[in-house]
């Protein structure tokens, strides 16, 4: 275990984790600019780890794990904290986080009562992150810089997450409901 927790792989997620106090000291202190570094930072480093993983050789269980929690932990931070400071609305961080939560609650509960250990996101899932990436990023760049086209992709973005935020989770729902299914039938 403690060899896992030193591949590097696994070591650029822990930065990604050790960057989220950063960033949200930043944003709460409006260093917007600093805020909006670390967060492209965090999203390298994401990016990176899995690269690393594979071209190393270095895919671990507990990486596995710890990446898409880690990132779901940065992103629905990062959505409280901006709501916080009154620049994402209080509808899209409760259903970031709502989704976020219950992915978790439910993700836990399958693996200790059935076993349950895939839980590979869905493509709607995947939409619904990249909107939500889409929708911090612009959020922090308004910040910065507000020219009319980036706070109406702004606008777009926080609208294209709640909406995809939603669809997701009912994908997310209709699918454990399935697999429970086809559990019980075995």
């Amino acid at each position: 275990m403690l060899k896992e927790l030193r591949a590097a792989p696994n070591l650029l997620t822990f930065l990604r984790l050790c960057l989220i106090p950063f960033l949200v000291i930043a944003v709460l202190e409006s260093h917007y600019r600093t805020a909006l570094s670390l967060f492209v930072i965090a999203g390298l480093s994401d990016g990176l780890d899995g690269l690393v993983a594979r071209v190393l050789k270095q895919q671990t269980q507990i990486g596995q794990y710890l990446d898409p929690v880690t990132d779901k932990l940065l992103l629905s931070t990062l959505f409280l904290v901006l709501m916080h400071q009154g620049l994402v609305p209080r509808r899209v961080t409760v259903l970031v986080f709502s989704r976020y939560l219950g992915i978790l609650i439910v993700a836990a509960l399958l693996y200790i009562s059935l076993g349950m250990r895939d839980f590979r996101p869905s493509i709607y899932g995947k939409t619904s992150t990249c909107a939500q990436i889409l929708a911090l990023l612009t959020v922090l760049l308004c910040q910065i810089y507000s020219p009319m086209p980036l706070v109406m992709l702004r606008t777009l973005a926080l609208y294209a997450t709640a909406l995809l935020t939603i669809v997701s989770a009912l994908h997310y729902a209709w699918r454990t409901a399935r697999r429970l299914a086809v559990a019980e039938a075995h």
